[in-house]
């Protein structure tokens, strides 16, 4: 029997982490990586605690691991905490990027780094995997800068761009946009959303099962993970309310200029999704077949 192959996921109490976590299969021996354990680790899983930036601890684990590969979903992903926070998501996004990067490459194992669709302007969508990103927050700024240490690797790797990413926890508490708002429209409060942010949302299955594919495959360079709609955070919020059988009149569209604090987001990064769709296996899907398959996977939680 041949021996399991080593996966190590970073940031394993977050949202994406937990789906990957959830649906990784018995050809992987399983290691979880975060900062603190979590109340309840799930027994199939091999946790570690670390502070990811102290890179003699990580390496410690690296050496212990031997990993086979590795999915990067640590970082300071909240939009507007990072632009308010420059020096923390610096340091969590590129330098841990880097640490962890450069292990990887000494260790000759496989890296798959979880980027962003907001690393574009928002001004040419849709966009390919080719195309020149254009950040215009803080928080774009340290992906794309991550991005760059990636691609100087010599080491197989993928930089996966996910699009919006909708549904709710497979494991764990993590941040779900869809739980938030599921919560708000049962006790029936107004959710505010942005009209004119145009996105290709893709549910946080079928992103847990891609990066899955991709650390175990050969694939190298970027691939765009995303829905094959292009849709506004409206009509976003509008399904969602269909979907899961809420009022659709509890949907507040507002300016994104009139909502403050807000940090600048891009006007429509909706990403091309053929090259994943040609090259994995995992099937890209329509906004409603993602809802619907988060209904049936999390039937639990769907509120």
């Amino acid at each position: 029997m041949n021996p399991k192959r080593k996966l190590l996921v970073t940031g394993a109490q977050g949202f994406v982490a937990g789906s990957v976590l959830a649906q990784a299969g018995p050809e992987w021996e399983v290691h979880g990586i975060s900062r603190s354990e979590p109340a309840r680790p799930p027994q199939r899983i091999r946790w570690h605690t670390c502070d990811m930036l102290q890179k003699e601890r990580c390496a410690e684990l690296f050496q212990a691991i031997k990993p086979d590969a590795v999915i990067h979903t640590a970082a300071v992903a909240d939009i507007d905490f990072g632009e308010s926070n420059r020096e923390l998501a610096k340091q969590v996004n590129v330098e841990m990027t880097r640490i962890l990067a450069s292990l990887a490459n000494e260790s000759g194992c496989r890296f798959v780094f979880c980027s962003t669709d907001t690393v574009f302007d928002g001004e040419h969508a849709p966009y390919h995997e080719d195309d020149q990103p254009v950040p215009v927050n803080f928080y774009a700024r340290t992906k794309v800068e991550a991005e760059k240490i990636v691609r100087g690797l010599e080491i197989q790797t993928v930089i996966a761009r996910l699009s919006l990413v909708v549904g709710l926890p497979l494991l764990g508490a993590g941040n779900s946009l869809l739980a938030r708002m599921l919560a708000a429209f049962k006790d029936s409060r107004l959710v505010t959303v942005p009209e004119r942010e145009v996105r290709t949302p893709v549910d946080v299955i079928t992103v847990g099962l891609s990066l899955l594919e991709l650390a175990a495959g050969n694939q190298e360079g970027i691939f765009h993970i995303a829905g094959n709609d292009r849709l506004n955070r409206v009509e976003i919020a509008r399904r969602i309310a269909t979907q899961f059988g809420f009022d659709s009149k509890l949907i507040m569209p507002q300016e994104p200029e009139a909502m403050r604090g807000r940090a600048i987001r891009p006007r429509d990064v909706s990403l091309d999704n053929a090259k994943a769709r040609a090259h994995l296996k995992t099937p890209m899907r329509s906004f409603d077949e993602g809802l619907s398959l988060v209904r049936e996977v999390t039937p639990q939680l769907s509120i």
